[in-house]
């Protein structure tokens, strides 16, 4: 019997008995915690579902329908009932546990990525509400994430946030869809490539940032951050640049491109290579906030004065953002939708369910370091 069907029937049979599910009818049951511990099975009975209704109640599971869940947790309430999750593990194979693995560029071991705590908060309350702990590591400190976490039974199933070099992170995703390894991945949507993904539409962020600038007079704008494969989704911001300049009659230059990671000091490393090479330019998009507050830095120390010189616009804004000195314009993800999907997609697979990878819309925030001064 399918879960629909099984609601169907407890559903119809309810409205036929009208049964009342009342405290003293539990009492007389004889099953209050001080003379045996309830079990899942005497929930079912009661709510007149299957154990694995129950099961799937319990831990919030969409394929039970509203009436039934509440039936459900309000019995369960009713009788005290506590899941033994070690012993439910041991019977699913499962350890109800979601492992987050984030890829760290820097090297100070006390830091992680601003845009990456954003994720996590989310991601942790998420997993929470469906009933699943959390596991946070990274991924430089594992060869093998297939056996350490799934095979090992540390957990159900794996988020990936970060990759580093994206042509070599291909080859694990590959070996993940060879295993079958329950996976999701905060990364660019790309057609063929394995695995289930969750994505901001890079591209359109980067046109809404360019595209206010120009709007602000800006003309000789410079990017600052990677636009090679080994980095698509910085690809796709400086995809989204050059087609604004190019929509606004202005050709690319060559020039006014520079590499950098998503760190501070790789922004301010390309901030002052840019200012040496003595090309003119009056506005800065980068690729990540992180490279924006380097570039800032470097501006300032070289006299230049942000946004009146120089205007600077950033993608992601991370938390420091609104912040920073000058407040910084940039270009919002939504961690908040991008973290539920994450967990939800990662959950359905892990139920067997059908997965699709998804793109969210970006947000552009308009702050003080672009210059934008709204008529009164």
């Amino acid at each position: 019997m399918t879960e629909q069907s099984s609601a169907n029937v407890f559903n119809d049979d309810y409205a036929q008995r009208r049964v009342s599910i009342a405290p003293a009818a539990i009492e007389e049951d004889n099953l209050s915690p001080k003379t045996r511990k309830p079990t899942s099975l005497d929930i079912a009975e009661l709510a007149n579902v299957s154990q694995a209704t129950v099961s799937r109640a319990l831990r919030g599971s969409p394929l039970v329908n509203a009436e039934t869940r509440e039936r459900v947790l309000e019995i369960a309430r009713k009788l005290h009932y506590r899941t033994d999750r070690s012993a439910a593990g041991l019977r699913s194979r499962r350890s109800g546990t979601l492992a987050l693995l984030l890829f760290e560029e820097s090297r100070d071991e006390a830091q992680i990525n601003s845009f990456f705590l954003s994720m996590l908060g989310h991601i942790t309350h998420c997993a929470a509400r469906r009933g699943f702990d959390l596991l946070l590591s990274f991924q430089q400190l594992s060869d093998d994430w297939h056996t350490d976490y799934e095979v090992s039974n540390r957990a159900d199933g794996l988020i990936l946030l970060g990759y580093g070099d994206y042509l070599e992170y291909l080859q694990r995703l590959s070996r993940f869809a060879e295993f079958s390894t329950h996976f999701v991945v905060w990364g660019p949507v790309i057609e063929g490539r394995p695995g289930h993904f969750v994505s901001c539409d890079n591209e359109l962020g980067a046109r809404l940032a360019v595209e206010h600038l120009l709007r602000l007079g800006r003309r000789s704008i410079a990017f600052i951050g990677s636009a090679s494969d080994h980095s698509p989704e910085f690809q796709r911001r400086h995809w989204g640049y050059t087609q604004a300049l190019r929509g606004a009659g202005l050709e690319p230059d060559a020039r006014l491109h520079y590499e950098a990671k998503s760190l501070e000091a790789e922004g301010y490393r390309a901030g002052m290579a840019l200012m040496d090479s003595q090309a003119r330019f009056d506005a800065v998009f980068t690729a990540s906030d992180l490279i924006a507050t380097g570039v800032v830095r470097a501006l300032q120390d070289r006299g230049l004065r942000v946004p009146e010189d120089v205007a600077v616009v950033g993608f992601d804004d991370i938390g420091p953002a609104a912040h920073f000195n000058p407040p910084l314009t940039t270009v919002r993800q939504d961690t908040r939708l991008a973290g539920e999907l994450l967990v939800d997609n990662l959950i359905k697979l892990i139920e067997g369910r059908r997965v699709e990878s998804r793109v969210i819309a970006p947000e552009l925030v308009i702050r003080d370091s672009c210059g934008y001064r709204p008529t009164p």
